[in-house]
């Protein structure tokens, strides 16, 4: 297949043109600074400012498949999660209309257009609770899910009247040692002062990296796909339940919960992202035949920190 991909460069999307090219397939990476990153044997970088399709646009035309992973991340780009300030909160949801919004007036102007576009989204569309979630349940009233379901999934939507295929992921928050949730919670527990966040008792709706990667190819490739899937892995836990595993593979007790009083006074309203959360079902995921690596939390933090 020939791909052009936007978000390439990130920690999921590199792990993902880290894994097409390895199934030779031609890729464009869309990047700010494709100078700055070595791209794998196959995939070529390309400048783009997130909000144009000016000097790239052409390269749509009769591409197969496009991938739009595009967006600033939620929680910046340090290990300890950066404030939603007005500005930040403004850069997330411009960042997501804006990208989606380039790949539309590209795939408009081409005159084969691609077969596919593949929109990644999040979880945090769903209104946290204990209630189990599927892709039809309503949308939350939160900042985030307000940019999900009235900024982020509808970016792209204009290419279904063109005759493009769409694919909507809404995606977990994904373990791997390169960026997400993991990282902070190792380190916490690497010192002896791990335990769970607020009270224990919010879902955390996880995927493991590989899967993550293995789901969206997967979809890809599946003609049979269209509309929103979620993009967890079949077996939630409470965050809880989370700590004591993550403790459990690395020899270390949980004793030091955080409280949620003190996350809020800390890290501001960015604290729902831990402190809230949803239990989200992958069973149209499942549905698709698509085989998880890691259906289970042990062996998927034991292949994480192995």
């Amino acid at each position: 297949m020939q791909l052009l991909i936007t978000g390439g460069t990130g920690s999921i999307g590199s792990r993902l043109v880290e894994s097409l090219a390895a199934d030779h397939h031609e890729i464009i990476v869309l990047s700010r600074n494709p100078a700055a990153h070595k791209f794998p044997e196959g995939v070529s970088g390309v400048a783009w400012d997130g909000k144009t399709p000016d000097g790239w646009g052409h390269l749509v035309d009769g591409i197969d498949v496009v991938i739009n992973l595009a967006g600033e991340n939620l929680a910046g780009n340090g290990t300890i999660p950066s404030r939603w300030t007005d500005a930040r909160k403004k850069s997330i949801r411009e960042s997501r209309i804006n990208a989606g919004q380039a790949l539309v007036d590209a795939i408009s102007a081409a005159d084969v257009k691609p077969k596919l576009l593949f929109q990644i989204s999040g979880i945090d569309y769903y209104p946290p609770g204990d209630d189990l979630v599927t892709e039809t349940s309503p949308p939350g009233d939160t900042f985030l899910a307000n940019v999900v379901a009235n900024d982020w999934e509808p970016s792209t939507a204009a290419v279904e009247g063109m005759g493009v295929r769409r694919i909507v992921g809404r995606l977990g928050p994904v373990l791997s040692m390169g960026g997400g949730p993991l990282p902070i919670s190792v380190l916490q527990f690497k010192f002896f002062v791990g335990g769970h966040l607020g009270n224990g008792r919010q879902w955390l709706s996880w995927i493991h990296i590989d899967d993550a990667v293995n789901a969206i190819k997967h979809m890809c490739s599946s003609t049979h796909v269209e509309g929103v899937y979620n993009i967890v892995a079949p077996n939630p836990v409470r965050n809880e339940k989370f700590s004591q595993v993550l403790g459990s593979v690395m020899g270390r007790p949980k004793w030091i919960p955080a409280p949620a009083f003190a996350l809020k006074l800390a890290l501001g309203e960015i604290s729902t992202l831990v402190l809230e959360g949803r239990q989200v079902s992958a069973q149209l995921l499942l549905d698709t035949q698509f085989k998880f690596k890691f259906a289970e939390l042990k062996p998927a933090l034991e292949n994480l920190l192995e």
